[in-house]
Parts: C-alpha cells; sequence; structure tokens
C-alpha cells in the first residue's frame, strides 16, 4: 500500500494539492459546501491512480483542492461505502492519500437516521463516539504497522477540543447541536423495527453506513478529526413508515446550511 500511497500523492501534487491543512468528506445529499469554496484544482475520482470510483448516484466522485476561510482545504465530494462493495480499506484510502498530502485535521459529514427520539429530523448531531457495527476494521491487514500503530487507541476517536469549538460555534450560532453515538451498519437496506429497537438499547444516538472507517484510519495516522451528522429521518420503531430515499436526499441539503455555516466558522480557528 505505501507504493500506491506515494503513486497517488504523486499525482495529486502534479495536479496542484500542494499544502493542503484541512480535509473534509462530505456525505450523502452534502455537497453545497463546494459552493463556498475557491476551487483551485479538481480531479475526478477515476482520473485518480489507485482510487476508487463513486458508484452511487447522488455522489459525485470529485476531489477538490482550494481555499475556505482562507486555509488551504482538500475536499472529498462523494465518499465510499461497504455497501458499494468496496473493502474498509479502499473506502479509507483517501484518507491516507490527504493525510500525505499534508492535511492536520480531518472533518467529515454525514447523514443518518435518529435513534434518540428527543433529535428531530433537520437537525444536527456532533459525534461523540461512536459503535462499529460493519463487522470489521480498515487496520485489518498484513503489513498495516508499516503505516501506523496496529493496536490503535480509541478512547477518544473525536477529538475534544475541536468538538468543543464546535459547541461553542454552535451556540453563538443559535444552531441546535445534539451531541451523542453514532452506530455505523453495512446496509444498503435500512433497518428493521427490531434493529432500531437494538441500537437504542446498545446505545446509539444515530445511525449510518460510513464515517466509522475514516475515523479509525484517522486515529490510526494521530489525525485530529471531528464528524457532524445531518439527522434526515427519525427512527420511531412504534411509528415507522417506508423509507423515501429522494425525501432524506432532499432533507439533508435542507439542514445543510448549518453544517456548512459550522465548518466555515471552525475552519476560521484552526
Amino acid at each position: 500500500m505505501k507504493q500506491q500511497i506515494e503513486e497517488t500523492t504523486s499525482f495529486l501534487k502534479n495536479k496542484g494539492f500542494n499544502t493542503p491543512e484541512i480535509g473534509i468528506i462530505l456525505g450523502t445529499g452534502l455537497g453545497q459546501l463546494i459552493n463556498e469554496i475557491e476551487i483551485i484544482e479538481e480531479v475526478n475520482y477515476n482520473e485518480i491512480p489507485n482510487f476508487p470510483t463513486a458508484t452511487v448516484e447522488f455522489h459525485k466522485g470529485k476531489l477538490i483542492y482550494g481555499k475556505l476561510e482562507g486555509k488551504n482545504v482538500v475536499v472529498m465530494q462523494g465518499r465510499f461505502h461497504l455497501y458499494e462493495g468496496y473493502s474498509l480499506q479502499e473506502i479509507t484510502y483517501p484518507v491516507r492519500i490527504m493525510h500525505q498530502l499534508g492535511i492536520k485535521t480531518l472533518l467529515v459529514s454525514n447523514a443518518s437516521g435518529a435513534i434518540n427520539l428527543k433529535f428531530k429530523k433537520g437537525e444536527l448531531m456532533l459525534i461523540d463516539d461512536h459503535i462499529n457495527l460493519q463487522g470489521g476494521s480498515p487496520l485489518a491487514f498484513k503489513g498495516v504497522e508499516e503505516l501506523g500503530s496496529r493496536f490503535t487507541d480509541m478512547s477518544a476517536p473525536y477529538n475534544p477540543a475541536i468538538n468543543t469549538k464546535l459547541e461553542t460555534i454552535a451556540q453563538d450560532q443559535g444552531i441546535q447541536l445534539h451531541k451523542g453515538v453514532y452506530a455505523s451498519v453495512v446496509g444498503p437496506q435500512l433497518e428493521t423495527r427490531a434493529e432500531y429497537r437494538y441500537l437504542s438499547i446498545i446505545g446509539a444516538d444515530a445511525v449510518g453506513m460510513s464515517t466509522v472507517p475514516e475515523v479509525i484510519v484517522a486515529n490510526h495516522l494521530e489525525l485530529p478529526v471531528a464528524a457532524v451528522s445531518v439527522l434526515t429521518d427519525e427512527c420511531d420503531p412504534d411509528n415507522l413508515a417506508p423509507v423515501n430515499i429522494q425525501e432524506i436526499i432532499a432533507m439533508a441539503a435542507k439542514a445543510e446550511p448549518n453544517m456548512i455555516k459550522l465548518f466555515k466558522e471552525l475552519i476560521k480557528t484552526l
């Protein structure tokens, strides 16, 4: 993998991806942040050596380099998921590339369902901790110790200092920002009523199909990371209606401006 990382990084540096300070991963339906960026370079995933290609229709599949609030940022417009048939190593490969390019902080967003019924769709949740229900680890491969400690500490996977900043910004901006535990499942099917009850019992406040692999690898690389979930639906097992994916995407777009505001104000302080 080391050789592949060097090859990909060299390609991107030659494309002008120089000295990014912050990496950003945009989740399902969350692409409007791109409109706030002064874009310097962009490249489709399928042009990047050793990169997976996005297959989900509402994921754009571009790596973007530019300026946001005066900082150099590299942004994944579209991410990869286990349910698309990728390995956990492929899903997290872009995090290793952004780190190799020089980022010092990683910000992650996702769309998720609210398990905690005190949380409502259209609101945001700051991820304080997570539960990995994806049945594997992006660190479980031969030679991982060449890239970082095999037995990575996960006692505080989401950077406490950045989380405190985000909570302060939310308070100052009048944004409802819950804090909770994110459970990551394989998907792509949505959960049953029994599964929603199970997730609640084990302590999850929200559920989605991403984020945890990237956060594990960020911790492996000792890269400070923070993540925000846009809550797109309410997962009440006693009042469960059939899911409409287009409604979920629309709710993500509606809630996204607050997430953008949080990220922009945070980036000013980094």
